[in-house]
């Protein structure tokens, strides 16, 4: 395991670890082999509705790119990981909203995969996978709500409560030794993952349904389902 792994100086605190150049490459090739299993269902699935199209699987690919720019913009950042980034969700989210929960999820966990490589700090195994996969994949969540009224917004807010939900049981879990003397673990980690998502949460909200710019919205996913 130490091929894959090194305790880092000055990481989040005492038992973090990051990942070796072995260990980051291990992880890009998982994501190339979530690419190469979605590219065989997309030949096996005989419903052309579930299966992931060329035009979808490059929609995915540019969503993860922008939305790992705009990460890299913060507003504000905490501590210990999390920050307010420049709509950095929305663009995942969009991807679920125009083709649903399959490609969403997948090209959710594919970012989380991702943004665990940018900055491949953690603890156990088990916190990572909580914190990168499991709750960006949550964002895929939205794709449940593409076909209904407002289901942008309707799903971008219940994507970024999955990746919520899921960061706070990471945080009870794994870093309820940070709650301050007579303060439980839920109540901190739920003040802490709420401080950065809820206010770009909020933000995106309003942007999203402002009209000149939800109709351009509206616009680039007929590009992006049609033909």
């Amino acid at each position: 395991m130490n091929n894959f792994f090194a305790t880092p100086e000055g990481a989040w605190g005492d038992g973090s670890v990051h990942l070796t150049a072995a260990g980051i490459g291990i992880v890009i090739a998982v994501i190339a082999i979530l690419l190469i299993v979605a590219a065989i269902m997309r030949h096996r699935n005989e419903s052309r509705k579930a299966a992931l199209t060329t035009k979808q699987l490059v929609y995915s690919a540019a969503a993860i790119a922008i939305a790992v720019v705009c990460s890299m913009i913060k507003l504000f950042e905490m501590p210990m990981g999390g920050s307010v980034t420049l709509l950095s969700m929305l663009f995942i989210v969009l991807i679920a909203y125009w083709y649903g929960p399959y490609v969403g999820i997948m090209t959710a966990v594919a970012y989380g995969l991702v943004q665990f490589v940018t900055e491949p700090i953690f603890y156990t195994i088990p916190q990572m996978l909580l914190d990168y996969p499991l709750a960006f994949g949550a964002l895929g969540l939205a794709g449940f709500f593409h076909k209904k009224k407002w289901g942008l917004q309707i799903g971008y807010a219940v994507g970024v409560v999955g990746r919520f939900i899921f960061s706070t049981i990471s945080g009870v879990v794994f870093f309820a030794s940070y709650a301050p003397e007579g303060m439980s673990p839920l109540a901190y980690s739920m003040g802490y993952q709420a401080s950065y998502l809820l206010p770009e949460a909020i933000v995106t909200l309003i942007i999203i349904s402002i009209p000149p710019v939800a109709k351009a919205l509206a616009h680039v996913k007929r590009n992006a389902v049609e033909g």
